[in-house]
């Protein structure tokens, strides 16, 4: 079970203002601390807050859910080691972090196979959209200024044998996987920060975590490289990961029992020269059903 911790209105309006101002989030978790709040409710506080507005969501109110200490960790569903046998190739783990979850990986797709999934998606790009948190329509956004496509699962035999790969990868059976999207980024473009995870704010996304489930985990996969710019960010954590042809970032960010992590906070920086091709797949708790099937 979660934990609910209140706080007072007057806190939240103290941390805008001072997050408004520029003030370092854990100056502002020392300050808190030396109040007398307790470490763990106050780091608490501050990532929410840091994270709802980093990602343009309302900021909470006078309460967080903190999870609970005596809940079992979530284990990784990525296996251990340096290298992943998947099928006919081993997938090389350059760094990896338990808590939470990430992994960022090397020869998860060949030369010849990132240049059939550009050639193959490249006529079906369309402007990208995003889903409204309030609507949960498909809108165009200043947010995200790429262009990408869907394909459907296992929709051919190539791209039967990459959500195989990626099933196997990431431990989960195909049938949890959503379609493999590709994006475009050309110069200049990129993507605010944001979850991947959906948010119960709206009814289509409600709906489709009743037929589905929640998203699990998050792969990335890089089909070019990328001269300058184009980094993976996560900005709550300080890391990124640069795009380079065959590799992927992989993270996870919801456990057993439906919980996130608002850590999982991503975006994709500009990219300031040349253009940029990522695949990504996104796993679900259940077999992926999407809406109108």
């Amino acid at each position: 079970m979660a934990l609910l911790v209140r706080f007072a209105p007057e806190l939240g309006r103290w941390l805008t203002q001072n997050l408004d101002r520029g003030q370092l989030p854990q100056a502002l978790v020392g300050l808190m601390r030396q109040q007398g709040m307790d470490a763990r409710a106050a780091q608490a506080i501050v990532d929410a807050f840091v994270a709802a507005r980093e990602s343009r969501q309302p900021v909470p109110v006078d309460s967080i859910e903190l999870p609970d200490d005596h809940a079992p960790a979530a284990a990784a569903r990525l296996a251990p080691g340096t290298r992943i046998r998947v099928g006919d190739r081993d997938i090389v783990v350059y760094s990896r972090s338990d808590n939470p979850v990430f992994a960022a990986l090397g020869n998860v797709l060949g030369a010849d196979e990132c240049r059939t999934l550009i050639e193959m998606a490249r006529p079906r790009l369309k402007l990208s959209t995003l889903v409204d948190p309030v609507t949960g329509q498909d809108v165009v956004s200043d947010k995200r200024t790429s262009y990408g496509m869907f394909f459907r699962l296992a929709e051919n035999d190539f791209i039967a044998r990459v959500d195989h790969r990626l099933s196997a990868l990431t431990n989960l059976p195909i049938e949890n996987g959503e379609g493999l999207q590709v994006l475009y980024y050309p110069v200049g473009a990129g993507s605010e920060p944001h979850f991947d995870y959906l948010q119960p704010t709206n009814a289509a996304n409600r709906e489709s975590i009743a037929r589905s489930g929640q998203r699990l985990s998050t792969l990335v996969t890089y089909l070019n490289d990328v001269p300058d710019g184009g980094q993976t960010v996560f900005p709550t954590l300080g890391w990124a990961v640069s795009p380079l042809r065959g590799n992927a970032v992989y993270f996870e960010y919801c456990d057993d029992a439906g919980r996130v992590d608002p850590r999982s906070l991503h975006a994709s920086a500009p990219v300031t020269q040349g253009e940029k091709w990522v695949v990504t797949k996104w796993m679900r708790q259940r077999r992926f059903v999407s809406a109108g099937s």
